[in-house]
C-alpha cells in the first residue's frame, strides 16, 4: 500500500512539474504555518487539542501548485481522541480569463477519530470562480476521485475501492485589510453507494496583527458515513504566512 501511494504521488508530481515548465513567467511562492489549539482543565478533568498545519504554494501565470499538511492530536481525561494526519498535493491549471480552470490532486489521510487506517484519493475536475479579487473570492468545483481506503467498519478492518464525486465550495472575504473569513467545504458521495459519503467542512476567521502574523479561530467538521464517525473541532491560535 505504501509503495503504491509513493508511486502515485511521484507520478502526479512529475506530471504537474512537466506541465508547469511550459510557462516562463515570474514565479511567486507562499508559505503558511499555523498552530490552533484548545486546552481545558478543571479539577480532575482535562482535555486538549493540538492542530498544526503547513502549506506551501508555487504560482505562475497559469499554474498554481499547493502542498498542504495537517496534523491533529487530542486527548480527554488521559484517553486519546484524535491522531489525524492529512497531506494533499494539488494543482490548478488556469485558462486565459482565469475564471474556469482545471484541477487535479493526490490526497493521503489517516485518522484515529474517523476510523481511517489509510486513505488515498486521486482525481481531477473543473472549477469556476464567480469572484476572484484581492477582497472577494467565491469558487465552486466538481470532479471525480478514485478512493482506495483501509478503514474500520464495525470495528473490523475493511479494504475497499470506489469512485467518488467531489463537490467543493470555497470562499474568502477580506474586510478592511484586517479581518479574513474563508472556508473550503466538500461533499464526496460514492458513485456506487449513496450511503457511502464523506463531508469535510473547514471555515475560519483571522485577525491580522501585521503583514505576516494573525490570530485565527477555526471550526472544522468531518464525517465518514461508512464508518459512522464524525468530529467537530473548534480551535484557536496563531498563523504565520509570507509571500516571496
Amino acid at each position: 500500500m505504501i509503495r503504491r501511494i509513493a508511486c502515485l504521488l511521484l507520478l502526479y508530481v512529475t506530471t504537474v512539474a512537466t506541465a508547469a515548465a511550459q510557462w516562463s513567467d515570474s514565479t511567486h511562492y507562499y508559505i503558511q504555518l499555523s498552530s490552533t489549539n484548545s486546552i481545558n482543565r478543571a479539577n480532575t478533568k482535562s482535555a486538549y487539542l493540538f492542530n498544526n498545519g503547513f502549506r506551501f504554494s508555487i504560482q505562475k501565470e497559469r499554474v498554481r501548485l499547493n502542498w498542504n499538511n495537517n496534523w491533529l492530536y487530542g486527548q480527554q481525561d488521559g484517553s486519546k481522541t484524535n491522531n489525524d494526519y492529512s497531506s494533499t498535493f494539488d494543482a490548478n491549471f488556469y485558462r486565459p480569463n482565469k475564471k474556469l480552470f482545471y484541477w487535479g490532486l493526490a490526497n493521503y489521510n489517516t485518522s484515529y477519530s474517523l476510523k481511517i487506517k489509510n486513505q488515498l484519493l486521486t482525481g481531477a475536475g473543473l472549477a469556476y470562480s464567480f469572484f476572484d479579487t484581492e477582497t472577494v473570492y467565491f469558487n465552486v468545483s466538481d470532479g471525480f476521485l478514485f478512493d482506495a481506503s483501509s478503514i474500520l467498519e464495525n470495528d473490523l478492518p475493511v479494504h475497499y475501492q470506489t469512485v467518488r464525486n467531489s463537490f467543493r465550495l470555497a470562499y474568502k472575504f477580506v474586510i478592511g485589510s484586517f479581518i479574513v473569513i474563508q472556508g473550503s467545504n466538500f461533499y464526496q458521495p460514492s458513485l456506487s453507494k449513496a450511503s457511502d459519503y464523506n463531508i469535510r467542512l473547514t471555515n475560519d476567521i483571522s485577525f491580522q496583527l501585521n503583514r505576516w502574523l494573525s490570530l485565527k479561530a477555526a471550526l472544522t467538521y468531518n464525517r465518514i458515513n461508512r464508518t459512522d464517525s464524525e468530529n467537530l473541532l473548534f480551535t484557536y491560535g496563531v498563523t504565520f504566512e509570507r509571500y516571496f
